[in-house]
């Protein structure tokens, strides 16, 4: 490897072409970066004091040592960007000075013959810089003034644009630009072919310009160390198809996701965003891996490419299922990628049926949703995700797959129909962030012709004004402030209208009789307002009720037969399955009694997936597993806390560390309760193992 420093004009002079091979990103600089550009090019040209300005490196792959000792094309490892930056301002400037020539060299026939074409050259060779795919038959349009292609590029010929909208705004006076171009400074970097290793040196190069998604460096890494022609081949055939599938803007917004959802699917670990790269190149070098050759891991990446522009981009062409995936994406489920990744490999090969496919879908979508209402935590489910058909029967695919969503517990559980009922009537939902994923699911379910959302928009039947008429406040009768404040936002008050701006504020007659009223509103949501006679309190919750009963069937909570919810759950312990009355005497009525069941409905009021198991010697409550064991005896509650001694945080030193100690139940950390005095400080204790067992299984 050879680095100089050299003047970017002279550099571009003198070299007879630039080639960016075809494993390299297209172009992606936007706005910003060409700003950035014009900006310091103009303030070089205008101040005297700079000398030069330095805008990066060029490496490139030559035959001999000398940099631009030959005529053979110059393959650019890095660089590309300021490349072709660089030519479309002089494309544009060219284009800017007709017959002028501010300053020596620059006039439009020597911008164009020193930096742009080479005048004696045809074909490929006429241009100074060649581009790949879309990108190339793009620049090679702007440099000679051709027409555009078909399928331009947007980069290409958006910065074209810029530059030329910059240069009209200087009204002729190009002086300052030209003197600026002058002073541009780059690291004239040439490596041998065969001695240097371009990827090395191209990872390490990243340092100036856009930065390298995710995907340019795999992409760069699983076809830069190739031969030329399977280099080609394995372009041309895979790789050049996923760019084309999610498109030139889709490509740099979606294919680092995507990579990521791969690769969780294929090793079940989830690699932080911004290390997708190395986890790709440690999945690659995996035995299983690289004994299957490089073609093979390029055709796996784009089938499965495919499957997600199907679901993320809805370019699945089954309307059942575009459906279905186009409700995912409205949720934003983007967790859930890992698996739907191998679901719809297995659907694509015949393991799963198109309608056990589309249920499945639709299962994962009411997990998530649910879970969303009952405010259940969402940080475990991308490991819940990542791994859930671990060790799954696909044999009956369906039934196991919706038997172990059922069978989820604790923060992971599938929340069921009567708490997803009560949650959705109560919660919030014109704050919930998306909103209107809820209104349209509900509104389009059985439709077959959807309701779209640019055709209406969200309103409070009961207004979101405060200062309400007395119309609205004799409605609602003495208690209004309290309707108000508690009923406002929830299921029963929302709804639907293409006629907002008519409502406003008015009272509910009329906003239910004229003629663009409630009462003629086409919407299944508005369906029964027009016999509501008095909109209050007692008619915002029936409606709430009557949609809650609607959302159960749009959001349905599967079924699963008994022997396949049997195969999968825990067998019964031994011992499990005894009464408080019949095993622990200590409970018979009394003042342990009475202390024993506060504390019961404490601890099972810590959360809805807190269950209880008796056993003969003790009472075990758990989430995932038990986090606190009870104890009874003759006058007091002996509680075991599963976790360690050092974790617990106990400002009245009450906790005993029994970790070397034997003793019934999980656990360390053991306390007494002996009195109701007490239990508000053991409950505080009893929390922080609950938590961190919660913690434990987001982890997971």
């Amino acid at each position: 490897m050879k680095a100089v420093e050299a003047n970017l004009l002279s550099f571009l002079k003198k070299s007879p072409q630039f080639v960016i091979p075809i494993y390299q990103r297209t172009y992606s600089w936007a706005a910003k970066e060409c700003r950035q550009l014009w900006d310091d090019v103009l303030r070089a040209g205008s101040d005297k004091a700079i000398e030069v300005h330095f805008i990066g490196s060029i490496v490139y792959i030559e035959h001999g040592t000398s940099p631009v000792s030959h005529q053979s094309p110059l393959v650019v490892i890095d660089g590309q960007q300021r490349l072709t930056t660089v030519t479309l301002f002089l494309a544009a400037l060219a284009e800017a000075l007709g017959d002028s020539e501010p300053i020596d060299g620059f006039s439009t026939r020597k911008l164009r013959n020193y930096y742009l074409i080479n005048p004696e050259e045809s074909g490929e060779r006429h241009y100074k810089l060649l581009l790949s795919q879309t990108d190339k038959a793009s620049l090679t349009a702007v440099v000679t003034g051709a027409e555009l292609p078909k399928e331009s590029s947007l980069r290409v010929t958006g910065n074209f644009d810029l530059f030329k909208g910059w240069l009209a705004d200087l009204n002729g006076d190009l002086v300052a630009i030209c003197k600026g171009l002058v002073k541009l400074v780059v690291v004239d970097i040439a490596l041998t072919r065969g001695q240097d290793n371009p990827q090395l040196i191209f990872e390490s190069m990243n340092s100036t310009g856009r930065e390298l998604s995710q995907a340019d460096l795999i992409r760069n890494y699983v076809l830069m160390g190739l031969e030329p022609k399977l280099q080609t081949q394995l372009y041309e055939q895979f790789w050049r198809p996923m760019e084309l599938d999610f498109g030139q803007e889709a490509y740099g917004t979606h294919f680092d996701g995507f990579m990521r959802h791969f690769l969780t699917m294929k090793t079940g670990e989830i690699p932080n965003l911004s290390a997708v790269y190395e986890a790709f190149k440690a999945y690659s070098r995996s035995p299983a891996v690289s004994q299957g050759g490089t073609a093979a891991m390029v055709k796996e990446v784009r089938d499965h490419a495919r499957y997600y522009c199907s679901m993320a981009l809805q370019a699945e062409p089954d309307a059942e299922l575009n459906a279905a995936f186009r409700e995912l994406v409205e949720l934003r489920v983007d967790v859930a990628y890992p698996l739907l990744l191998e679901l719809y490999r297995d659907y694509a090969h015949d393991a799963l049926p198109r309608a056990d496919f589309v249920q499945a879908v639709r299962a994962i979508e009411s997990y998530v949703f649910r879970r969303a209402i009952c405010a259940i935590p969402t940080n475990s489910m991308n490991r819940t995700f990542a791994n859930f058909t671990k060790n799954l029967d696909k044999s009956r695919y369906l039934e196991n797959l919706t038997s172990r969503l059922l069978e989820l517990k604790s923060y992971r559980r599938f929340p069921s129909d009567d708490e997803f009922r009560r949650d959705l009537q109560t919660r919030d939902l014109y704050n919930f962030p998306r909103r209107s994923y809820w209104l349209y699911r509900l509104e389009n379910h059985g439709r077959k012709e959807r309701v779209s959302p640019g055709e209406y928009t969200i309103e409070h039947i009961l207004p979101q004004n405060e200062n309400l008429s007395p119309a609205w406040k004799s409605a609602l009768g003495a208690d209004w402030g309290r309707i108000h404040e508690t009923l406002l936002h929830t299921l029963g008050n929302l709804t639907l209208t293409g006629y907002n701006s008519k409502y406003g504020d008015h009272a509910f007659p009329e906003k239910r009789d004229p003629e663009h009223g409630f009462k003629f509103s086409p919407l299944k949501l508005n369906a029964g307002l027009g016999q509501v006679d008095v909109w209050n309190e007692d008619a915002i919750r029936a409606r709430a009720a009557r949609l809650a009963e609607w959302a159960l069937r749009v959001w349905v909570r599967p079924h699963s037969t008994l022997d396949a919810l049997a195969a999968l759950s825990p067998k019964p312990k031994a011992g499990a399955g005894y009464t408080l009355d019949e095993h622990h005497p200590q409970l018979r009525p009394g003042a342990v009694r009475d202390l024993f069941e506060a504390f019961r409905k404490e601890v099972l009021g810590l959360d809805p997936c807190v269950t209880e198991e008796v056993l003969r010697l003790y009472v075990a409550y758990k989430a995932e597993t038990n986090f606190v064991d009870v104890v009874p005896q003759a006058k007091r509650l002996r509680l075991s806390l599963n976790m360690l001694f050092p974790e617990v945080q106990d400002p009245k030193g009450v906790c005993k560390d029994m970790s070397n100690v034997g003793h019934w139940g999980n656990g360390d950390v053991e306390v007494s309760l002996s009195s109701l005095d007490e239990l508000p400080y053991v409950m505080a204790l009893v929390r922080q193992s609950f938590d961190r067992q919660v913690a434990s299984v987001d982890a997971q």
